[in-house]
């Protein structure tokens, strides 16, 4: 059987414009891709997934049964060059998104700020990798006329490649941070890693929007066209953080009409935003740059973060019956750690309690990183703090309670129940703190 081409599947994806990667969740009218990973190989599922799929792209020869099966020499390889030749036909402009912290929740800012004037295609959930990119290109359609793409990296190298694919004409690098470590060596390892992005738009003539209260990105060698935002006077888009007695986050922003040469139209809007951590000031800030860079109407840019409620465990406020809990166990690493923990404490509310998790992926630096983050949280003025995960337990002393695990945590508050608390859940995904919410 004759290996095809990438016009040539482009030929099909055009008529099966639907990708599926789980034979499980096939759709009819698809195309099956049959991708390998440490503990499974797609090809064996290919004659699963055509029962509802229209073809199945395989790599392995000994699989193929008719001709509704489509021979590669690579099917990774090959999601992602029809997601390069699928992007460079769609003739629209791609914002791409990548950072140590606040990507994700950045990334559903600016769409939604974004969607109040076009037709936005964005990341869905964290498909933010070599195979997540390629998927959320090839789901960007002739309706949409815009496409927000997150890119996530844990090792150098990465970012490039996903730049390669879905040739970005603007991005947004949130910030830089410890996270990774493993991956990227060090924290140089991570801005080198990041730039990434910066390379790509600087070598083809792409735009950046850039926190200029962020020293680390102005090292990171931006491109030549930039939109800054930030908390001083003379960046494109200006705003400050308004402390109030709410636990959301408000941002007080300095609009110019870009028609009115003499500012005399200059007002500070509102935006009251239903984020909770100050650390998410600079993601508002940024989705305000973007709309505001687009043309979106003043009013919309503030409708647009004022209406958008955070998800998937990410900076979410949960009322329970006995306690108001923010929960952020969607991922946690050094930076966000600290940030989250000073945040948390600066709050007026009363009593606290912080269930931190272990910050998985730190490699060398490990130890030392959890110790800080254990004495920041005991210092934190909370009235009670528990610790979960196998790296604070090596930690373990008398000023707080430690678990193992979350089955240990849960274990523990099926039995003792807490009432009244202001409590923060912080870790890392893999710890599933998530879990502790249902005892809470």
């Amino acid at each position: 059987m004759n290996k095809v081409n990438t016009s040539e599947l482009y030929s099909l994806f055009k008529e099966y414009n639907k990708i599926c990667i789980d034979s499980r969740k096939a759709e009819e009218g698809s195309i099956f891709f049959a991708l390998k990973g440490d503990n499974f190989d797609g090809n064996k599922y290919a004659q699963k997934a055509l029962e509802k799929c229209a073809y199945a792209v395989v790599d392995d020869s000994s699989v193929v049964a008719d001709e509704r099966y489509i021979l590669v020499n690579d099917t990774l390889n090959m999601l992602q060059r029809l997601a390069g030749y699928h992007r460079k036909r769609l003739g629209i402009p791609v914002l791409a998104i990548t950072g140590t912290n606040g990507k994700t929740t950045t990334k559903e800012l600016v769409a939604s700020v974004l969607s109040k004037k076009y037709n936005v295609a964005y990341t869905q959930g964290n498909l933010n990798n070599h195979i997540g990119v390629p998927l959320t290109l090839l789901s960007v359609t002739k309706e949409h006329n815009f496409a927000v793409i997150e890119m996530g990296a844990n090792h150098i190298g990465e970012i490039a490649e996903l730049c390669k694919i879905a040739a970005p004409d603007f991005g947004i690098i949130t910030n830089v941070g410890k996270a990774h470590l493993e991956g990227f060596g060090s924290f140089d390892g991570v801005k080198k890693a990041k730039a990434e992005l910066y390379n790509y738009l600087y070598e083809n003539d792409g735009l950046a929007f850039v926190n200029y209260d962020n020293e680390n990105l102005e090292e990171m060698r931006p491109p030549h066209s930039i939109i800054y935002y930030g908390t001083r006077g003379f960046t494109h888009c200006q705003g400050k953080l308004i402390n109030n007695s709410s636990s959301y986050v408000s941002v007080l922003w300095h609009y110019h009409d870009k028609h009115d040469e003499d500012h005399l139209s200059d007002i500070d809007v509102e935006i009251n935003s239903k984020l909770v951590g100050d650390y998410n000031f600079e993601n508002i800030l940024a989705a305000i740059a973007v709309g505001y860079n687009f043309g979106i109407d003043k009013d919309k840019i503030v409708e647009a973060i004022e209406n958008y409620v955070p998800n998937n465990n990410r900076s979410q406020v949960i009322e329970t019956v006995n306690n108001k809990v923010i929960m952020d166990g969607y991922n946690a690493n050094p930076t966000s750690m600290k940030v989250s923990v000073d945040s948390f404490s600066k709050q007026l509310f009363t009593p606290k309690m912080l269930i931190l998790g272990d910050m998985l992926e730190l490699g060398y630096v490990e130890q030392p990183e959890h110790n800080i983050i254990l004495e920041q949280a005991l210092n934190s003025g909370a009235e009670q703090c528990i610790f979960v995960g196998t790296r604070f337990a090596e930690l373990k002393n008398d000023r707080a309670l430690f678990f193992n695990s979350s089955e240990e945590l849960v274990e523990h508050l099926s039995k003792k129940k807490y009432k009244g608390y202001n409590i923060l859940i912080k870790g890392s995904r893999g710890i599933k703190l998530e879990n502790a919410i249902a005892y809470l």
